[in-house]
């Protein structure tokens, strides 16, 4: 074995993270191939790779027999103990077969052999390092498009970006940086296959995580999140100290923090809200920026009915509800949506066995909902 195979080896450790050990054993398997192939089909042979010495040898096994059958496979005693005066029948000898031109033909199918255990090494090694990656972000770079998939560049792999966790509002073009939410790595025949995402609500939390601190070193906890991807989310947040503002620690200074993850999501609006275990003031809190006069809760049914003014009973809703049913899966909790004027028809005030908020005031609406005048996160759309 020359150096510069043993280099070759070295360089392939150092830069795919393979070990020598795999591929000096996928080496042995290939050169046993190669052998078994162009010299000698049938006999059992092990290949030797002295490193130090950068050699090579080819032996023969063979059992010791008293009468031989089949000369590839069986030896003599008597020409056993020529070779070494102490061996028994039932003995296996090893005997130095390599052929002078074990060369050309025998490196031509080591090398297929070898390439191709080092691609499945290399895809080991890939899926390994992804498969923690799973749930996680990543930048990556778009490569190409088809009617099927966006191929996106994540280093050492490509991942497909299908159509249906592209954004609406996105077009993407070739060489385009963007970052991906990783759904799936599967461990398939050709290598790692890895499914990406723009429209998962992993990916807000993620960037949230990326851009408040508080958030990433566990002072602010993201309770809830709801998507419609490209157009509006409401999340959730909570800080178990008091004295943190859980609200303002995501929104940043003049709004710099979920402004910078409404740039990166072109423009998709942002509700930050503030959590609550009281149902009553997560559901009004969770409708921001609309105000709520009453929230009734049916405990048993996990429903709410909210009353509002009449004159925000469309903000409530929202365009085509959505910003009710945003509310209603950031919540957990049914939400049927009034006005003051229905309310009073068909007799909700006049309950007094049901939950109510009372009168709840329009700053304390602007603090769950992070200025919502002024701040782009929650512009009404």
């Amino acid at each position: 074995m020359s150096s510069d195979l043993l280099e070759a080896l070295t360089a392939l450790e150092k830069d795919k993270g393979i070990s020598k050990e795999v591929l000096l054993d996928a080496l042995e398997a290939a050169l046993i191939s190669a052998y078994k192939r162009n010299f000698d089909q049938a006999q059992n042979v092990r290949v030797d790779i002295n490193e130090g010495l950068g050699q090579i040898k080819v032996y023969a096994r063979k059992e010791i027999v008293e009468a031989v059958e089949n000369n590839n496979l069986q030896i003599s005693l008597e020409q056993a103990k020529g070779l070494n005066p102490h061996y028994q029948v039932g003995d296996t000898v090893e005997i130095e077969v390599t052929p002078r031109n074990f060369g050309r033909i025998a490196a031509q199918t080591a090398k297929q052999v070898v390439t191709q255990r080092v691609r499945e090494a290399e895809r080991g090694v890939i899926f390994s390092e992804f498969i923690d990656r799973e749930d996680d972000i990543m930048t990556g770079i778009v490569q190409r498009i088809d009617h099927r998939f966006i191929y996106v560049d994540l280093g050492r792999v490509e991942a497909l970006l299908p159509q249906t966790e592209q954004m609406p509002n996105e077009t993407y073009h070739p060489h385009d940086r963007i970052k991906v939410y990783l759904t799936k790595v599967e461990d398939a025949k050709k290598g790692p296959m890895i499914t990406v995402s723009r429209t998962h609500p992993g990916l807000l939390k993620r960037l949230f995580e990326l851009e408040v601190p508080e958030i990433y070193d566990g002072t602010v906890e993201i309770k809830s999140i709801s998507r419609e991807a490209g157009d509006r989310s409401k999340i959730a947040v909570h800080a178990a100290d008091p004295a943190v503002d859980a609200v303002g620690a995501c929104v940043g200074q003049k709004g710099a923090r979920v402004q910078t993850i409404v740039n990166e999501l072109k423009g998709e609006k942002i509700d930050i809200v503030r959590w609550s275990e009281d149902p009553v003031t997560y559901v009004a809190n969770a409708l921001s920026p609309s105000k709520v006069v009453k929230v009734i809760v049916d405990e048993k049914e996990k429903a709410t009915t909210v009353v509002v003014p009449d004159y925000q009973l469309s903000l409530a809703i929202g365009k085509r509800g959505q910003n009710a049913r945003l509310a209603a899966k950031l919540t957990g909790w049914k939400i049927d949506i009034k006005s003051e004027s229905e309310a009073e028809e068909i007799g909700l005030f006049d309950d007094e066995t049901v939950s109510e908020t009372g009168e709840v005031q329009s700053e304390d609406l602007i603090d769950t909902s992070a200025d919502s005048e002024d701040s782009p996160e929650n512009e009404q759309g």
